[in-house]
């Protein structure tokens, strides 16, 4: 009986190393780690309405693409939709006006909403999650307004944070403001322009002390758009409707999505801000 009992120890205890490195850990480099992007239109890539499909030149794509090299197991999952709003990305069913859903805006949410579909890759890969990055807000201000914020994205973050884990970082970010170039060609007068930037101050302000509450860090779109930079360039132009032109299609086109080059500037505000 003692020979018989210490066999089954033995066993046991060679098979007890084997148990515990059985499966991947969120800490074996070898093992998948994803990149969560979470949002509305600009999350979505979003540039012109013609475009079939965004490609990779949305901010998202161009942070996956920095930050891969240093984690070479990183996969990208995209779930920004176009016209989201906070009330839409808690519950999809409301949806009011949006410039759409489907394939094409990245909309599919087999769990209702963006946010649930969020918990629920959240949960399935506690642990592999390198980090999240969110934008949303600025198609409030269609509908509810600066109070929907208040009232809605401190529900996602939270609901986002309890899903993710206490170390997985969460990045928001404020905006810029593409109707600088509406404001300033239509009566070149600095003080209007002005006045359009601050404008910007009452979302953003919001986002930032929501974020804030949360611990979570911001990309300063609106400072890497030089947003409130009024000085005259050389060619008669603000500097904050320069880089609106440069880096957006409003002056192009009407259209208020940033083109690559501003998704690329977005994709570094993010990086410098994660941790």
């Amino acid at each position: 009986m003692r020979f018989i009992a210490i066999l089954i120890l033995a066993a046991a205890l060679l098979a007890r190393p084997a148990l515990a490195g059985s499966g991947p850990t969120g800490s074996d480099p070898h093992a998948v780690h994803y990149y969560l992007s979470l949002g509305d239109s600009l999350a979505a890539g979003e540039q012109l309405p013609s475009d079939q499909n965004f490609g990779d030149q949305g901010y998202a794509d161009q942070l996956y693409a920095l930050k891969q090299p240093r984690i070479p197991t990183l996969k990208l999952v995209k779930l920004g939709c176009g016209g989201e709003t906070t009330a839409s990305m808690i519950d999809a069913q409301p949806q009011g006006l949006y410039e759409g859903r489907g394939n094409r805006y990245f909309c599919d949410f087999p769990h209702g909403s963006q946010l649930a579909e969020a918990v629920s890759f959240l949960r399935a890969h506690r642990g592999f999650v390198a980090f999240v990055t969110i934008d949303i807000g600025s198609n409030d201000l269609i509908g509810g307004g600066v109070p929907q914020i208040q009232a809605n994205l401190p529900v996602i973050l939270a609901d986002l944070r309890a899903a993710a884990g206490p170390a997985v970082p969460i990045v928001g970010m404020n905006y810029y403001d593409p109707l600088l170039p509406l404001v300033w060609f239509g009566s070149f007068d600095l003080g209007a322009l002005g006045a359009e930037a601050n404008s910007l101050d009452p979302i953003n302000d919001v986002l930032e002390r929501d974020y804030a509450t949360a611990g979570d860090p911001v990309a300063d779109v609106e400072s890497a758009f030089s947003t409130f930079d009024t000085t005259v360039q050389p060619n008669g132009v603000p500097l904050d409707v320069e880089r609106i032109c440069q880096w957006t299609w409003i002056c192009a086109a009407g259209n208020l999505h940033p083109n690559a080059t501003g998704y690329e500037v977005i994709a570094q505000a993010f990086e410098e801000a994660l941790p």
